[in-house]
């Protein structure tokens, strides 16, 4: 007999032992003590100050102008403040912050046909650096991030309805002029008034966001950033990933200031003990950069973190404990596609090889071939995924649309794993010399996202089982490398997961397939018609009109293929029970992670 068969058996003879004593009566209070959960003692509430929170998401900028993941977001929220913010969690109701009031056309501070915005600014407002907050702060706040305007960044929200346009550059050039951007946004008395090329009706939950988060023109100048001149804005605009001046520092006005960030180990942040509210109930927000799964949960479950991180595949682990809470069935405004980049960047990029179609590597126009792009999307299982990575607590997204938002096509066309279809694309592609030279490439995702690994791997697995040349390496990088390649053009296909900024189609549209849209950009997607159509959709408010260019959008989503959805998912949040006044906002960056750290408390 092996040891294990006599563990077995030793096991079975205790509970033999054990039912002769207690008896037939007991049998029925004892033996569920078998299934039990494993039961943690109760423990002290270690560091009672202080929100520790364990994660594997890299900061990727502190610039709020700049930074456009849940990751950075997350931090930002905390260190700088907008004008208003989300009322809880509510997603169509604000309460007002560096303003007084939240403008509406009832309180005159929103003009009858929806093009002036005027918001009194708070006084007695101090950022971190002791600089006291002014109308004329603001306006330099809300230009600079014009100015800036990075590449797939943020600031499209600001400049389409303050100046028409999605970018102030095409092709490399700048189209856009100064006096716009200074007109766009201008102080009277005690006031700033934004004037808005067009109606936009989400353009209060625009200004909610992290970038609307409002600088310090002091703090921002003295560290060599625009200093606010017609003359030198050319300078300041579309800064490389990591020299944007607000990268690795911080000034704003909100409860928590910036104390250290480690991209690899931490970021520490410290309680404004002289904020203009009451100052927030923690005196510390720690978010630990905690790769490796086993390390989390231990940490967790003795104490040492208060918010973690928990992959779907290591859920169960958490089912029954004590002393945990989890939030489940969060119904988010979140999707995650698969992105074919049409014309990726050879500059020093290992992951197409030889940079040619000689079964070594990939030519950078691999995935502009329609016959890819569909032999792709045919590979994929989605039954397959939805029930492995994400425990069927998730679907698949028929378009950029998610559930939940106005104008989604029900009966909208999705693609569906067929082997067959796949094999006759990839004879297809590329003049039909793809099936004979076969390929190699590599698919990045980012390290410790467990359901973008498994996504990844089907597609290697249900792709290189077609044809012995077709090879396919699955690699993973950290966040802020992922994010900088992504920018840089260098992914071959990147799966990347959007969360909305406001609730409303044009904001899932306009990145996904807008030519100047964060994604449609980075991966060269563009579409004539597709622009129109998403123009057309924000820019009327009748309905009938906004359906019948989202229904068609979503219909060349599909006949375009430029990505694919993988999942909706329903959210999830861990937090020990100690952790109070916690809320879900669908729309505030990192809820399962840090979230807004100014109404939490541990008790």
């Amino acid at each position: 007999m092996t040891k294990k068969g006599k563990i077995v058996a030793a096991v079975v003879v205790g509970v033999v032992i054990v039912l002769l004593l207690v008896g037939p009566l007991s049998i029925w209070r004892w033996v569920p003590m078998l299934r039990r959960p494993p039961v943690i003692p109760v423990i002290e509430i270690k560091n009672p100050d202080t929100l520790i929170v364990a994660d594997y998401g890299t900061v990727d900028s502190l610039d709020p102008a700049y930074a456009y993941d849940t990751a950075s977001g997350a931090r930002i929220i905390n260190i700088y403040e907008s004008l208003i913010f989300w009322d809880r969690g509510k997603t169509d109701e604000f309460i007002p912050m560096l303003a007084t009031k939240v403008p509406s056309v009832e309180n005159d501070l929103i003009s009858s046909d929806g093009l002036t915005y005027t918001f009194p600014i708070r006084k007695e407002v101090r950022f971190h650096n002791g600089e006291v907050l002014t109308p004329e702060g603001v306006e330099y706040s809300i230009e600079r991030a014009m100015v800036q305007d990075r590449p797939g960044g943020p600031v499209w929200m600001l400049l389409e309805p303050l100046l028409g346009v999605g970018g102030t550059r095409k092709k490399g050039e700048i189209v856009v002029d100064f006096e716009d951007i200074d007109k766009a946004v201008e102080v009277k008395g005690d006031s700033v008034v934004f004037h808005l090329k067009q109606a936009y009706p989400p353009f209060l939950a625009v200004l909610a966001n992290s970038w609307g988060g409002i600088v310090s023109k002091k703090f921002v100048v003295e560290n060599g950033g625009w200093p606010g001149t017609a003359e030198t804005w050319k300078n300041f605009n579309g800064p490389e990933p990591g020299k944007e001046t607000l990268h690795k520092i911080a000034c704003g006005t909100g409860p928590f200031k910036l104390e250290s960030w480690d991209p690899a180990v931490e970021t520490v942040l410290v309680r404004n003990d002289d904020y203009w509210r009451e100052p927030a109930k923690l005196k510390r927000v720690v978010t630990k950069y905690i790769e490796e799964w086993t390390t989390r949960k231990l940490m967790f479950l003795a104490g040492d973190v208060d918010v973690v991180m928990v992959d779907r595949q290591y859920m169960m682990e958490m089912e029954g404990v004590e002393g945990i809470r989890i939030y489940k069935d969060l119904a988010t405004l979140q999707n995650g596609s698969a992105f074919y980049n049409f014309k990726i960047n050879p500059e020093g990029n290992p992951d197409i090889g030889s940079g040619k179609l000689d079964g070594e590597g990939i030519p950078s126009d691999f995935f502009s071939d329609k016959d890819v792009r569909l032999a792709f999307s045919y590979s994929f299982n989605w039954d397959t995924y939805l029930e492995d990575a994400w425990f069927n607590e998730a679907w698949q997204p028929a378009s950029p649309i998610v559930r939940g938002l106005p104008y989604l096509n029900p009966d909208q066309a999705v693609y569906k794993y067929d082997r067959a279809k796949a094999e006759e694309h990839f004879k297809k592609a590329l003049g039909g010399e793809l099936w004979e030279k076969g390929f190699k490439m590599t698919v990045l995702y980012n390290t410790g996202n467990a359901q973008r690994r498994t996504a990844a791997h089907i597609f290697e697995d249900n792709i290189e089982v077609m044809n012995p040349k077709f090879s396919i390496e699955v690699r993973p990088v950290e966040w802020a490398t992922y994010l900088d390649d992504l920018i840089a053009g260098k992914l071959t296909l990147f799966i990347i997961g959007w969360l909305a900024d406001y609730p409303d189609p044009h904001n899932f549209v306009y990145p996904y397939m807008h030519s100047l849209g964060t994604f449609a950009e980075w991966q060269s997607y563009s579409n004539s018609r597709v622009d129109a159509l998403i123009e057309l959709g924000i820019a009327t408010v009748v309905p009938e009109e906004r359906k019948d260019a989202y229904y068609e959008i979503q219909a060349i989503y599909y006949e375009d293929v430029p990505s694919v959805g993988l999942y909706q998912p329903l959210g999830r949040r861990y937090e020990r029970d100690w952790v109070q006044g916690w809320y879900f906002n669908p729309c505030i960056s990192d809820w399962d992670s840090t979230g807004y750290a100014y109404p939490i408390w541990k008790g």
